[in-house]
């Protein structure tokens, strides 16, 4: 059986959900994303969010600069991805490559987001950290791995 949660997990730079982690010019460490909740089953009255999550440089979290964007459906995209872009450029330069930090939560916009540790279920010993809302990167040991399930 896993001894638990993680104090902190890695993630390694990839091109796709992790494409934007890395450090800034200040030492920071830093997890640009893109959360979701789904929309209820048949409809698309899920949310969109833009969120920054921000770190020291020994992983703990500082802060959360979260966006929220509405249905998928009446989303304005170029907003959305403005406000992405707005996040990554106000960091100034930035160096991306693997983070090592704790996991977290945070609530806004009537939702949870952060990296969540999940505790294992009866028919598995293994604990989880997900990507939340949206579990759309999921994390088990080692966590110095670096990798995640989609």
């Amino acid at each position: 059986m896993d001894a638990g949660p993680p104090s902190r997990l890695a993630i390694d730079h990839d091109d796709h959900h992790a494409e934007h982690v890395g450090h800034t010019g200040d030492g920071r460490q830093f997890f640009l994303t893109t959360p979701f909740e789904p929309g209820t089953h048949g409809n698309d009255d899920g949310q969109e969010f833009v969120a920054l999550y921000l770190f020291d440089g020994d992983g703990r979290f500082l802060e959360a600069r979260i966006d929220a964007f509405g249905p998928r459906a009446l989303m304005d995209r170029e907003a959305r991805r403005a406000a992405y872009e707005a996040r990554l450029a106000a960091l100034g330069p930035v160096t991306f490559g693997r983070i090592e930090v704790a996991p977290f939560s945070v609530d806004r916009y009537g939702t949870t987001f952060g990296l969540i540790p999940r505790a294992p279920e009866q028919d598995d010993d293994t604990w989880w950290v997900t990507v939340e809302p949206g579990d759309y990167m999921a994390f088990s040991p080692p966590w110095d791995l670096g990798e995640y399930d989609t």
